[in-house]
């Protein structure tokens, strides 16, 4: 009776076991069928709404894709670019616009060769489940690049628009004289920027975004040389445009990468002929009073505008400092100091010596690096 008893409990328990395997079983194969639906439906549709077909090689230029959900509450879209060629991808996320139904995503690309191709963008839409449903894809399509064939001239910028905003000429050496300029550009490569048949160039500070970039840049050109141009290619009116900068050599130093306005020498003057008139209002005095006391009303006033006159001193550069070729943080260095310097002082500005080097170069150094004795 006993062993009957645990029989029937075994089939039984083995009945209701194998129900709940086939359940689970049921259950994941419509879970199965419910995400393979989702994959297989069309949610998202994308297109070109602008399509670029002739890029110039260097150029910075923008592809926007339009995109359109059948689903109205969703988490983002995803994309994913691939098969590049002759591109290089500057904005990994797009520049996303909504209006309407409708959502514009714009990508930014550099042109660095001479054949290029669009790539293939695949966008993904995900709920806020976490579904990933089928994906959308536009395929590659072929770009005419063009190189361009430039003067001497071309400063290898291509761009929307290229502005000046100021500009500084002074003097190098006997032979030369050092323009720096800062300048303004929309949609460059503005590091790329490079001039032709100059002693000496560089970049001295740089804002790089292929919205809106900015550069601060010396070029080291001959004294004979009464017009400083080159040229850019603007995008917009497809044709080159000519950059000029007047030469007119300033005594004065430069002030700083954001300010390269002359230094401002009224006050000087003005203190040297306030000290000039009291000089001169001792000595009519003298002759009236005819004492010689008021003597000290020459003395004084005079030895300061001697001093006020008087040719640079000799400053003392410490061990190791550096000797930039304009006074801005990160400038270009002439060089390292091996060991203590003394050198003339030819003037200063905000945080900067300018004195002149052995080769009669001119040279700025940081007042922190100025020996304390």
């Amino acid at each position: 009776m006993i062993r009957l008893v645990f029989v029937f409990l075994v089939l039984f328990i083995s009945i209701f076991a194998n129900e709940d395997i086939n359940s689970s079983k049921l259950s994941d194969d419509i879970h199965k069928n419910m995400t393979n639906s989702n994959e297989l439906t069309n949610v998202l549709y994308l297109s070109y709404k602008n399509l670029p077909t002739r890029v110039i090689k260097g150029e910075i230029f923008s592809l926007t894709i339009k995109a359109l959900s059948t689903i109205k509450k969703f988490t983002d879209i995803t994309y994913k670019l691939s098969k590049l060629q002759g591109l290089k991808l500057l904005s990994f996320f797009p520049l996303r616009v909504e209006e309407g139904k409708y959502y514009y995503e714009t990508f930014y690309f550099l042109v660095t060769q001479d054949n290029a191709k669009l790539p293939s963008i695949t966008g993904t839409l995900i709920d806020h489940q976490g579904t990933l449903y089928k994906k959308a894809v536009l395929p590659t399509k072929d770009l005419e690049v063009v190189t361009l064939n430039p003067k001497d001239d071309f400063s290898n910028i291509i761009a929307k628009s290229f502005e000046l905003i100021e500009y500084k000429t002074t003097s190098y050496d006997t032979k030369h004289n050092i323009v720096i300029f800062v300048a303004t550009a929309i949609q460059s490569n503005i590091s790329s920027f490079k001039l032709k048949n100059v002693y000496k160039q560089g970049i001295e500070s740089m804002v790089e975004s292929y919205f809106d970039s900015k550069i601060t840049y010396y070029a080291i050109i001959d004294k004979n040389i009464q017009k400083f141009s080159f040229s850019y290619f603007n995008i917009n009116y497809n044709r080159f445009t000519s950059v000029d900068i007047p030469i007119i050599v300033d005594d004065d130093s430069v002030t700083t990468q954001s300010d390269l306005k002359p230094k401002d020498q009224s006050k000087e003057r003005l203190k040297m002929a306030i000290a000039a008139g009291i000089a001169i209002f001792g000595f009519l005095i003298i002759l009236w009073r005819k004492k010689y006391i008021y003597i000290l009303l020459i003395i004084f006033p005079l030895a300061y505008v001697i001093y006020l006159a008087s040719p640079s001193t000799e400053v003392c550069i410490k061990q190791g400092s550096n000797i930039t070729l304009l006074p801005v943080s990160n400038g270009t260095i002439f060089e390292i100091t091996p060991s203590r310097y003394y050198l003339p002082k030819e003037g200063y500005v905000k945080g900067f010596i300018k004195v002149k080097l052995k080769n009669s170069k001119i040279g700025w150094v940081k007042n922190e690096d100025i020996c304390s004795h």
